[in-house]
């Protein structure tokens, strides 16, 4: 089969940095061609250089292209050749309809004007084709993360895209939405589309992949093939983070569980904007030593419930009782709940975790400036102590505390997002989609981390879309669905197939 892409020699150095290393890497026409590494790898940068993001001129070496040498200055020469690249942050501007994203900068026109009679009637053709059924007039705001990632596709296929780059598309699926969009890649496939996949999701990649590509620091170690028949998990992680991680969850000592440390019982929370309850009737309770999962598909009320304990920032109407070590507690706002002990570690950690803009040790210590702090003034001594000990601690593979946070790889942002609410000193910890986005060997770190802290009595709250990662890590398991808690398994009785039938209910 022809080759549709090779890229010879590819060496990208930021300041201090050599973020690819004389990389190399082909693509046969049709395939699905999967690119896997840790967080830092360099798998984002080189499609950034592919797709001209990094302009010609910005790195050395060659980009072949169907047999010609491309020099692209910007994303759009990448486009007029028929390469298209979809980011884990959507480029979808909201506020606009399905059919004016779709072909924004490429509209149809007649008599000099916009042809939205026909604008409407392409998009329809394309929203069946990724097999979307939503009208072309719905707002992108008005349709979930799993159908924004279709419109994507959709806004590709219109530009008669040959080669199509998707970087971490299943990151914020559930299940379902990533089984449909593995489906319609292997459709693509078949229409003559070639996809490039960057995926932390091995999983999936071993479903849906011709080929994978493995880099690690800023090189290539291997190209495995299906066709050999050495596209396997356990080989995948060994060239990943170069040495073999016989278990994907570590192992707990056993400890016993202490007292109850947070309780929640009869909660409600109901949204005026969406004119629904997003939480009904919700107990549950997790002990001192002990991680709670809670499992549920996207849109059963995870999230809406960790935020309604932890001082309602979405301002819904909640009602109900929290208690604190068996002391009722005021959570109208999360001051009241940091103060009290308990920490929320947000799924988004880009959006709402930190400030990407800032450097690791503004980050860490932010929650908590009250204990560096004398008189209204910060002891810096005091700030470097403390961002240098969870620096150590949790193993942030940073320069310096100086460095920028937007600069660090996902699995070092999470793990200052989480040094920031330890530095509360809290008893009970919520963690949502605490290894989202982030390759397997910081997920081991993430989750020895969370041992450690059981180990020293904390009480952790897990929110995972992962059910082996739930299964693997959780003590107990309670499962959502539209808003309520439909049932609670013991981690010896659960499996998937009973948290799933629960959370289909």
């Amino acid at each position: 089969m022809a080759k549709i892409l090779k890229m010879k020699n590819i060496t990208k150095e930021f300041p201090g940095v050599k973020a690819l290393d004389n990389v190399n890497f082909e693509v046969e026409e049709g395939e699905i061609h999967c690119l896997v590494g840790e967080n830092g790898a360099g798998k984002s940068t080189l499609m950034k250089v592919l797709s001209g993001v990094y302009p010609y001129g910005n790195y050395s070496g060659d980009i072949i292209f169907n047999d010609k040498v491309q020099k692209f200055r910007n994303i759009k020469d990448s486009e007029k050749i028929k390469i298209a690249i979809i980011y884990q942050e959507f480029a979808l501007f909201p506020q606009l309809s399905i059919y004016e994203n779709i072909f924004i900068g490429h509209e149809f026109h007649k008599n000099n004007f916009i042809d939205w009679n026909k604008t409407i009637h392409k998009t329809e053709e394309f929203l069946k084709m990724v097999h979307l059924d939503v009208h072309p007039q719905t707002k992108v705001v008005d349709i979930g993360v799993g159908k924004q990632q279709l419109v994507e596709i959709a806004k590709a296929l219109s530009k008669d895209v040959k080669l199509l780059i998707l970087d971490e598309p299943t990151a914020a699926l559930n299940e379902n939405e990533s089984e449909n969009l593995m489906d319609l890649l292997r459709e693509l496939k078949k229409r003559g589309v070639t996809s490039i996949l960057i995926s932390h999701k091995l999983k999936e990649v071993i479903d849906v992949a011709d080929k994978v590509t493995i880099l690690r620091d800023g090189q290539t170690i291997t190209t495995l093939n299906k066709e050999d028949n050495t596209i396997k998990y356990n080989a995948m992680v060994k060239h990943m983070v170069g040495r073999e991680i016989t278990d994907v969850f570590p192992k707990r000592e056993k400890i016993t569980r202490g007292d109850i440390a947070l309780e929640v019982k009869d909660l409600n929370a109901f949204s005026p904007r969406l004119d629904r309850f997003l939480v009904k009737d919700a107990n549950f309770k997790v002990h001192q030593g002990e991680v709670v999962g809670i499992a549920g598909l996207m849109g059963a009320g995870r999230t809406e419930l960790a935020l309604s304990v932890f001082g309602n920032p979405l301002n819904y109407d909640v009602k109900g009782k929290v208690l604190k070590d068996n002391q009722p507690l005021r959570f109208d706002r999360p001051k009241k709940l940091i103060d009290a002990g308990v920490a929320y570690v947000s799924e988004d950690r880009k959006g709402k975790g930190l400030i990407l803009k800032q450097n690791v040790k503004n980050n860490i210590t932010l929650a908590n400036l009250r204990s560096i702090s004398r008189n209204y003034f910060i002891n810096r001594n005091k700030e470097i102590l403390g961002a240098e000990a969870y620096r150590k601690n949790l193993n942030i593979r940073t320069p310096s505390i100086e460095q920028k946070v937007l600069n660090l790889s996902g699995g070092n942002q999470q793990k200052v997002s989480l040094s920031k609410w330890l530095f509360v000193n809290p008893n009970v910890l919520i963690l949502d989609e605490p290894t989202r986005g982030i390759d397997v060997g910081a997920k081991y770190e993430i989750y020895t981390i969370i041992n450690d802290l059981v180990a020293k009595g904390l009480a952790i709250v897990l929110i995972s879309s992962e059910l082996p990662e739930i299964l693997g890590m959780a003590d107990r398991i309670y499962v959502m669905n539209k808003g309520t808690i439909q049932g609670e398994l013991s981690a010896k009785e659960a499996n998937q197939e009973k948290i799933m039938e629960l959370a289909t209910a």
